[in-house]
């Protein structure tokens, strides 16, 4: 083995252990955080409003310390205790901001590529974590200190909270510097520093800034006064995933909790959230995309993913019942086109279903994707070239709420 082998095999030790360290950082932050939110259940109207605050900040700072984590610089010179503490940030708050989930797949992905290692394989198990700090101690100098203070939770929790002050206050940094830049574009449109913490926000004043003829000057600035708006609706760091959630379940036939766990679809089911309110305030959208164009692209996106998922559970169905799935799916797609996509034929595909050993979230699934298949398969075989252009729809995102409780527009 060469001393290069050698080396690489002493930093995918030490990644490895500083991720399971994380896993365990990443527990305490979300007991914490979920701590915070019971108290400030049983707390007077002064003090919740404390606590949300102190929640707020925690979810700015989140935002802060994982906002790198989208760049390939970062990846190029990050130390296996940087990607640590990202890790424990994105897993500690994954459940409840869209950001953050984003963030723990991205984190992930690069991991498994750049390193070999599965985070969702770094488990809390304490034997584990002692032999794996003991490992980095002995066969990494420059952990040493570290691997000492982590050897309890509460000293990791200790040196993770240190880290996160730097990283807010380079955030700060960075803020007064972006005040600074903006400074004409923030005065016209009366906007306070702190908004500059809402990315989307930064990004339409940037393109403001940058906006050399009138016409792009007055689509930036349309587009900043609809981001002031809703950081007025959902605040400074926008819906949290269960916000998304019961909002989502309550429209969408067949979305589920499950759902919530794609980045991709949490995606779809905020720009739905957003335009939907845009909507409701008045807002057109530009020349190039209406509002209502925006709620039609998102909400064929969110059932893509619903349809996507239901394959997936579909295809996990092993063995004898695997088929079995398949030939009864089969059947109940033969049924005639004139009726396809009838309440009555969802009942029979439901009943088709029903005896393949599938339980009833794989039924739910398989049917979600169903629905939102418009016409019956048998179509893309015999239109041919002269198919005939698609009815249009009705307009107005108003009509959206009944359309998705129904499918997607067709």
């Amino acid at each position: 083995m060469s001393e290069s082998d050698g080396m690489d095999d002493v930093v995918d030790g030490g990644l490895r252990q500083s991720l399971m360290i994380a896993s365990r950082i990443a527990e305490t932050l979300a007991r914490r955080r979920q701590e915070t939110q019971r108290q400030q259940e049983h707390l007077d109207a002064q003090a919740a409003h404390e606590a949300q605050a102190r929640l707020a900040a925690d979810r700015s700072a989140a935002h802060a310390a994982l906002a790198p984590v989208e760049k390939e610089q970062w990846w190029d010179k990050a130390q296996p205790s940087d990607i640590a503490t990202a890790h424990a940030v994105a897993e500690g708050w994954k459940d409840h901001d869209p950001a953050a989930l984003a963030a723990s797949e991205k984190i992930r992905h690069e991991v498994l590529t750049r390193y070999g290692i599965d985070t969702h394989d770094v488990g809390p198990d304490t034997a584990y974590l002692e032999s794996g700090i003991q490992t980095i101690t002995t066969e990494n100098a420059r952990l040493d200190e570290l691997a000492l203070k982590l050897e309890k939770t509460h000293e990791a929790v200790v040196e993770h909270e240190k880290a996160m002050q730097l990283i807010a206050a380079a955030r700060v940094e960075e803020l007064r510097a972006q005040a600074a830049k903006f400074a004409p574009e923030m005065e016209r449109h009366q906007v306070p520093a702190e908004y500059l913490e809402n990315p989307e926000l930064a990004q339409a004043l940037q393109t403001a800034h940058t906006a050399k003829t009138p016409k792009a000057v007055a689509a930036a600035d349309a587009t900043v006064q609809e981001r002031l708006f809703l950081i007025g609706k959902d605040g400074i760091s926008g819906p949290d995933i269960d916000q998304l959630r019961k909002e989502t379940t309550a429209n969408i036939n067949g979305a589920g909790e499950s759902h919530f766990e794609d980045p991709a679809f949490v995606k779809a089911a905020k720009d739905m959230h957003e335009t939907k309110l845009l909507a409701e305030g008045g807002f057109q959208g530009s020349q190039w995309m209406t509002v209502e164009q925006r709620y039609e692209r998102a909400e064929k996106e969110l059932f893509a993913r619903m349809e996507g998922l239901g394959r997936e559970i579909e295809n996990s169905v092993t063995g004898n019942d695997s088929g079995r799935l398949n030939d009864q799916g089969l059947k109940a797609e033969s049924a005639s086109a004139a009726d396809y996509g009838s309440a009555e034929h969802h009942e029979r595909f439901a009943e088709s279903l029903a005896g393949t050993g599938a339980n009833d979230t794989q039924v739910r699934g398989r049917i979600a994707a169903e629905r939102s298949e418009g016409t019956h398969p048998s179509a893309a075989v015999t239109m041919g070239k002269g198919a005939a252009k698609a009815k249009k729809t009705r307009t107005g995102v108003a009509v959206g709420a009944q359309r998705t409780k129904n499918g997607p527009s067709r």
